[in-house]
């Protein structure tokens, strides 16, 4: 195992007394698409909060031998760790290429982002060709239907360099085709990088996943293919238990107008 995996281990996140992360430990390789699953409530965002610098936590989380818990969000970023978050934070006045050029900034020093440039840099070309906006690169993000401005949102991460990538439920909203070319780019992209996506879509997590974990009251509850994770007794009760309750909670409300 080389060094270009995302360790975690005992981390907890606590908010006044509520553990909203209650021990995790997860290894996040590189070449594979690692889903993250489980009800509202169950810590998937959080964990990711605490891996980019966002929210406090003890524990461990290691990339590269750096800890993570004890680097400034602005310093993770800078370490190769990039994250989405569910609506896509692009800038909606300026065009594509403009998005993707401000965000490889990161790597690249004040001095030699004021210098003068010839036409666009080799990394800008490449993640507009990947994320498959070439052709779009003048207009402005703002015009961008949903999936591309998700897709921009990628390619922001490719031009900082982002090694691994931690992706807030990435489909919501999109078309069935959005989704699937969504899926690809993942694929593609995530040979040589540590790709970690949460995601509440089955149909996609089927589709895409190598591993899955599945999350519940802020602890791992079950972990491996999806094929082992359907039949996964647990996973039946926390899933099968909640549409129980949706379905007396529903029940009791047709009795409640009748």
């Amino acid at each position: 195992m080389n060094d270009d995996y995302l360790e975690i281990r005992g981390l907890s996140v606590e908010f006044d007394g509520f553990k909203a992360i209650d021990g995790v430990d997860l290894t996040l390789l590189q070449g594979r698409l690692h889903f993250l699953i489980g009800p509202n409530g169950a810590g998937k965002t959080t964990l990711v909060d605490a891996v980019t610098g966002l929210v406090p936590a003890t524990g461990l989380a290691r990339y590269r031998h750096r800890d993570l818990l004890h680097t400034k969000s602005h310093r993770i970023v800078r370490a190769g760790i990039g994250r989405t978050f569910q609506t896509a934070t692009v800038f909606e006045g300026l065009s594509v290429l403009q998005n993707l050029d401000i965000a490889g900034g990161v790597h690249r020093s004040a001095w030699r982002m004021a210098l003068a440039r010839r036409g666009t840099p080799s990394y800008v070309e490449e993640a507009l060709e990947t994320i498959g906006l070439a052709d779009l690169r003048d207009k402005p993000a703002g015009v961008l239907a949903h999936g591309q401005k998700q897709w921009l949102e990628i390619g922001m991460l490719l031009v900082q360099d982002a090694r691994v990538m931690l992706l807030d439920e990435p489909v919501a909203g999109m078309s069935a085709e959005e989704r699937a070319e969504t899926g690809e780019l993942l694929r593609r992209i995530g040979r040589e990088r540590t790709i970690v996506v949460i995601e509440h879509d089955m149909e996609f997590v089927r589709s895409y996943a190598d591993v899955v974990t599945v999350m519940h009251a802020g602890k791992v509850l079950a972990e491996g293919t999806v094929a082992e994770i359907q039949a996964d007794p647990r996973v039946q009760e926390v899933y099968l238990g909640r549409q129980a309750e949706t379905s007396a909670a529903e029940a009791s409300q047709e009795v409640d107008h009748a």
